[in-house]
């Protein structure tokens, strides 16, 4: 966990993803699934940076780091969640290290946090326009557990949607 002498660590900034289709999930018979669109083109989509700030945030936020020797490479920011699912706020790794298995172990290392604070799993969400990041928490054990059609209505994403995704 990042404590108050790395707490700049929380600051990595956010890196463009690639956006090479979406997923369109599909609840039927009491079941999720999920069907898929490539875009034509794919593009590429960059968050603005959070500017957390360490101690406001420390009262009800956990916050892991992944590093790779004294550098952080990966952000995990975990907040209290209503009922029985920490939410996973953010998870962000460095461009060069995605795909090395740093976002993995700080979901694993996430999950035993929540449990630890009484928690049954995690929850995170994803914007069904990320298909690798939806992709991701699917083969990190996650699965899909609800859908918000209307977050973005009347905004400059209007069109999204987001996917909720549970751990146990």
């Amino acid at each position: 966990m990042i404590d108050r002498d790395h707490a700049a660590d929380i600051r990595i900034p956010n890196e463009p993803f690639a956006l090479v289709g979406r997923m369109i999930p599909r609840y039927l018979d009491e079941q999720w699934g999920y069907d898929v669109k490539m875009f034509d083109t794919p593009s590429e989509m960059c968050f603005p940076d959070e500017n957390y700030d360490y101690d406001t945030m420390c009262k009800d936020h956990v916050f892991i780091g992944a590093y790779e020797d004294d550098r952080c490479v990966g952000l995990a920011v975990l907040a209290d969640g209503f009922f029985k699912h920490m939410y996973l706020e953010d998870l962000k790794v460095d461009r060069a290290y995605r795909g090395t298995g740093v976002g993995r172990q700080l979901i694993r290392t996430a999950n035993e946090i929540a449990l630890d604070h009484g928690y049954h799993g995690l929850y995170t969400i994803g914007q069904d326009n990320n298909l690798i990041a939806c992709r991701f928490y699917l083969s990190a054990g996650f699965r899909i557990g609800g859908l918000d059609t209307e977050v973005y209505k009347g905004t400059s994403q209007e069109g999204k949607t987001d996917i909720i995704f549970y751990l146990d």
